[in-house]
């Protein structure tokens, strides 16, 4: 584990926890480009899933 608390251990992990943890933070991994797009589509007030994040519709619907 690195010095500043990040990340997870084979300790506290199961391994499927820690494949998933791997594939979310390798940029060569579809699952890291999905979340960043998620992540990118609810801070953006044009797509549903801003609205849908914060539990409101858009105003176009």
């Amino acid at each position: 584990m690195s010095k500043g608390g990040h990340g997870v251990s084979g300790y506290t992990h199961t391994q499927f926890q820690l494949n998933d943890y791997a594939n979310q933070h390798n940029p060569n991994n579809d699952a890291y480009w999905a979340d960043r797009d998620n992540h990118a589509n609810q801070c953006n007030p044009d797509n549903d899933e801003y609205w849908h994040s914060r539990g409101e519709t858009s105003d176009d619907e």
